[in-house]
């Protein structure tokens, strides 16, 4: 993707999230906090994040460990598979985070020696999300805990909403400023 796809659509990701959380705010708590435990979403996001995470395993060049690709695959392999049962508990807010870590990846791939300044509003916001997935995926009870800061009081998933929109309208705008 270019960096005018890339940003149109991390802007789109964020106007629905924002829209989602301003409108349906009884949805977004139990679906998101239903979603912590639920073996549905841990299936679909750590199977996910696995996938992709082993799709890029397998396409390592010489530099980086190539030889051994058959290898990793394997062993990292086993440890995707292996965690469903050795760690189930918000092993959904792991994968979650593998998902946000190689999004992360490849829109910072297409920012990559690009010349607007703009740009630097989605490099920014990617940088803000890969630091909360290395913390969350470390910790990631910590969602858990940060729904519960997030729904105790209305106004600060109004707050929540209202960011993630102008955010993602801002970024929209960016986007036709290439």
């Amino acid at each position: 993707m270019n960096l005018f796809q890339t940003t149109i659509s991390t802007g789109l990701i964020l106007v629905l999230l924002g829209a989602f959380l301003l409108f349906f705010r009884g949805h977004s708590e139990t679906l998101f906090k239903g979603a912590l435990r639920s073996t549905i979403a841990t299936v679909i996001l750590m199977g996910l994040g696995s996938a992709w995470f082993l799709l890029k395993v397998t396409h390592l060049g010489e530099a980086d460990l190539g030889h051994y690709r058959h290898w990793l695959f394997v062993g990292f392999f086993l440890i995707a598979f292996l965690s469903f049962f050795t760690v189930p508990d918000f092993l959904s807010v792991r994968g979650l985070a593998i998902l946000l870590l190689l999004a992360g990846d490849t829109v910072l791939d297409s920012a990559y020696m690009q010349e607007p300044k703009a740009r630097l509003l989605l490099v920014s916001w990617v940088y803000l999300v890969i630091i909360g997935a290395m913390y969350v995926g470390a910790l990631p009870y910590r969602m858990r805990d940060f729904l519960n800061w997030l729904y105790l009081r209305n106004w600060r998933t109004i707050g929540s909403g209202l960011i993630l929109l102008g955010y993602g309208v801002v970024l929209i705008g960016a986007s036709f400023a290439y």
